[in-house]
């Protein structure tokens, strides 16, 4: 039998020999690291893009829930701490419709001509120009009072204008919902018809207002954040814009012929007198025809226009803001 002491001894020496091996191997590794040429430092240069840039437009889908966080943001700091709450959404348009149709329809005797009654028609077309009104009005200073956000982190600047102009749809589906029950009323009183086939139409020419909404309101919005006199011009454009558009007048009285095509560049009146003619009918509002065409391509325009404007500025937000 072999020692206590010897076999004590033989582990400290079979301990000793496993260190020695594993040193000797822990400096062929160094050898072999040594033995590589450390790579060389690489100079990394940031620069703001020159120019015009890409629109990167997928960035928007990557970004979707900013999207919708902001867009809520915004609905529930319009409505908070106010007595009425969301009813101002209906509550706006529907007191300009009374206004308009004493003032104008009775008054001003704009609803001479007229089969069905002059409220309806002018509602109809606030309802479609709220939603442009309040989008462009918001949008334009959107940037400006999201500066805080603006300077700390990285994100799509495109989201908080389109957030703003998207919290504007929540007021449009509320203000639409009472022009559906104003036509109702009035056709049991039988001075208006129901939706025809036409009324599938309709979204097509929300999206029309939507857009130009966007376009209009990202071109304020770039211009805003480096003149802040732009926010002061904006009310008054709204109300210029209000006496180019068929809102208290139809387009039957803007005389027939090429002045109809120039008056339809601006995208507000395809919007109107499509919206009427989709939901209202009859042969007050015959179809739009070639007048929608020049909206569309005038929404276009403004659109990408102010998405390529939008984005050329974008570098210098945090800096001016």
């Amino acid at each position: 039998m072999t020692p206590f002491w010897k076999s004590r001894k033989a582990a400290k020496a079979a301990a000793a020999d496993a260190v020695a091996a594993a040193a000797l191997r822990l400096d062929a590794d160094d050898a072999d690291v040594r033995a590589v040429a450390p790579p060389e430092p690489v100079e990394i240069v940031i620069q703001p893009a020159k120019g015009w840039v890409p629109l990167r437009l997928g960035e928007l889908w990557e970004y979707r829930e900013l999207v919708y966080f902001l867009t809520w943001r915004d609905v529930k700091v319009r409505y908070k701490q106010t007595v009425f709450g969301a009813s101002w959404a209906i509550m706006q348009p529907f007191f300009t419709m009374v206004v308009f149709s004493i003032f104008f329809g009775r008054l001003g005797k704009m609803s001479q001509g007229l089969r069905l009654p002059y409220p309806l028609v002018s509602y109809a077309a606030l309802v479609p120009w709220t939603l442009f009104a309040t989008g462009i009005t918001q949008a334009s200073n959107s940037l400006v009072a999201s500066q805080q956000l603006v300077k700390k982190v990285y994100f799509p600047r495109l989201a908080i204008p389109l957030g703003t102009v998207m919290a504007g749809l929540v007021d449009f589906v509320l203000a639409f919902a009472v022009l559906v029950v104003m036509q109702v009323f009035y056709y049991t009183r039988g001075q208006a018809n129901l939706p025809t086939i036409h009324v599938i139409w309709l979204p097509l020419f929300v999206v029309l207002a939507f857009l130009t909404a966007v376009g209009v309101g990202l071109w304020l919005a770039a211009l805003n954040v480096e003149y802040r006199d732009v926010r002061y011009t904006v009310p008054f454009l709204v109300q210029l814009w209000l006496f180019a558009t068929p809102i208290i007048y139809t387009s039957n009285k803007v005389p027939e012929g090429p002045w109809q095509l120039v008056w339809a560049l601006n995208p507000m009146v395809g919007v109107v007198n499509g919206f009427r003619w989709a939901l209202l009918g009859g042969p007050d509002f015959p179809h739009p025809g070639p007048v929608t065409s020049v909206s569309v391509f005038a929404c276009l325009a403004i659109l990408v226009g102010g998405l390529f404007y939008f984005r050329r500025l974008e570098r210098r937000f945090a800096d001016l803001v």
